[in-house]
């Protein structure tokens, strides 16, 4: 099984969570990393709490585009934890 998430307002969070200040220094790529971070923190929480068992990735370069789920050139698998 696996479950497609997009944040789209990463930026927006940083700088509620932190400071405009900060938001504006640090590239998108660092705000969704660290927005990414904190949602994988909670969700494996919230799925111990339930007893749950397994692993999650954070990946970067896939789409969805209608249906379809489209790779780019800059696919990676940043990250994969198991709990």
């Amino acid at each position: 099984m696996a479950i497609y998430l997009k944040i789209t307002n990463a930026s927006d969070v940083v700088a509620k969570n932190t400071s405009k200040w900060f938001e504006n220094i640090t590239p998108d790529r660092i705000d969704r990393k660290l927005v990414e971070d904190q949602i994988i923190k909670g969700i494996i929480e919230q799925l111990q709490l339930e007893g749950i068992q397994g692993e999650i990735s954070a990946i970067n370069g896939i789409e969805l585009q209608d249906k379809t789920l489209v790779t780019k050139n800059n696919f990676v698998i940043r990250d994969t934890k198991s709990f």
